[in-house]
């Protein structure tokens, strides 16, 4: 209904102030006036040991990485509470869609280490069959679609792919991850546009942990975060500490019945900070304090959430250790196993791009066979893949 005014009467916004949702402080308590989510504890036990699991899987492949043995790496340290939190909240049938620092949803929905390791590494058991870089997971069995490296792509994909949810009826929604700086591209807006105007079961959940690489939410936009923006789209919002598992978990679970029941768009703000370097390949102290990085280790989601499970009984100082040097045991046996396997036959590079391999692609195929043939030394994964003869470059230069 149209309201009237007879003087010019000018927002900016101010006027809507978007709460943050919290349910437990630093130390593992309850805030006053709060109630925990209706949680069982081998729910809650296997949210945290997903957390646990990601967190250590990131340390050891950073620490590959820096060692050579690994080309690339993405952390999720800091944030293990918003990805794993939101991804409890789901059914295990709900489509995710991913941006490339949400390793614990799949650590959550059993994802195996040597799943992690086989597309780390790009070997043979690789699902992409060594055609992307490290993180760039997927998996069709635990409902996770591939990781797509250009940023934002996968917003807009999450409307149409819940579009399609919505047509079928059987109760499921999709759930969207994505940063702040991501926010800024265009497809978020056309993604919102659309699921609000065609009413899709799908959840935008925003990682605001602060930096678009180096660039501070700050420098990043104006006004008071993403939420507001979900306004424009008259799309249901909610904004929660990023670095409480159980208030993640609750907004998520609201949110996804908000999608299922009534098929409507909602938009999570979860803020939060990336206490590692945007990746492996970025240095952060040339763009922020040590000091503001402590400030945020002092909020660790893993210590908020293993406080509130120990004063509650579900877990102790004796299972964390347990737990903690079996994973680090786990994840260095499975790692020296993955990056020992040999790599995918060089034939699957065109085996399923078409239906029948076109002559044009096979040209190519033949082309760098005899470029590896001749060069053995500077690609030795390929020329393992080609022929596991082949030793040195010596001895194969006529091989033209």
């Amino acid at each position: 209904m149209t309201q009237y005014v007879y003087q010019p009467a000018f927002m900016t916004g101010d006027e809507f102030a978007i709460e943050t949702f919290a349910l437990l402080n630093p130390d593992g308590e309850l805030y006053e006036g709060a109630r925990a989510p209706e949680i069982t504890q081998e729910h809650a036990r296997r949210l945290y040991q997903a957390m646990l699991a990601t967190r250590i899987l990131d340390e050891r492949m950073m620490a590959a990485q820096r060692q050579g043995r690994l080309s690339f790496y993405m952390q999720c340290t800091g944030e293990e509470a918003a990805v794993v939190g939101a991804t409890a909240a789901l059914d295990d049938a709900d489509m995710i869609m991913a941006q490339y620092r949400e390793q614990g949803a799949l650590m959550y929905r059993g994802f195996s280490i040597d799943e992690f390791m086989n597309q780390l590494f790009g070997n043979e058991l690789d699902y992409g069959k060594g055609r992307q870089m490290p993180i760039h997971y997927g998996s069709r069995k635990l409902h996770y679609m591939t990781i797509s490296s250009p940023l934002a792509t996968q917003i807009p994909q999450a409307t149409g792919y819940a579009y399609g949810q919505k047509l079928a009826g059987e109760g499921h929604c999709t759930l969207t991850f994505f940063g702040e700086g991501a926010a800024s591209e265009g497809d978020f807006h056309a993604a919102l546009n659309m699921a609000s105007v065609h009413q899709v079961p799908v959840i935008f959940f925003c990682r605001n942990n602060g930096y678009a690489i180096s660039t501070p939410a700050t420098e990043q936009f104006a006004a008071d975060g993403i939420a507001p923006r979900a306004f424009g789209y008259h799309m249901h919002v909610i904004r929660v500490d990023g670095n409480d598992a159980l208030a993640v978990f609750e907004a998520t679970r609201q949110a996804r019945r908000i999608a299922v029941e009534k098929n409507q768009p909602v938009l999570i703000e979860a803020m939060s900070y990336r206490l590692a370097a945007h990746s492996s390949s970025d240095d952060p102290s040339g763009y922020r304090a040590k000091s503001e990085e402590e400030a945020w280790r002092v909020k660790d989601p893993l210590l908020r959430m293993q406080r509130w499970m120990a004063k509650k009984g579900w877990w102790s100082d004796e299972e964390e250790a347990s737990q903690q040097e079996t994973l680090r045991r786990e994840v260095l046996d499975t790692m020296k196993r993955a990056e020992k396997r040999p790599p995918p036959p060089l034939e699957s590079l065109i085996s399923d791009v078409y239906a029948d391999v076109t002559p044009a692609l096979q040209r190519q195929l033949d082309q760098l066979k005899r470029h590896i043939r001749r060069y053995p030394d500077a690609y030795p994964r390929g020329a393992q893949s080609l022929d596991p003869s082949l030793s040195s470059t010596a001895d194969h230069q006529g091989d033209a």
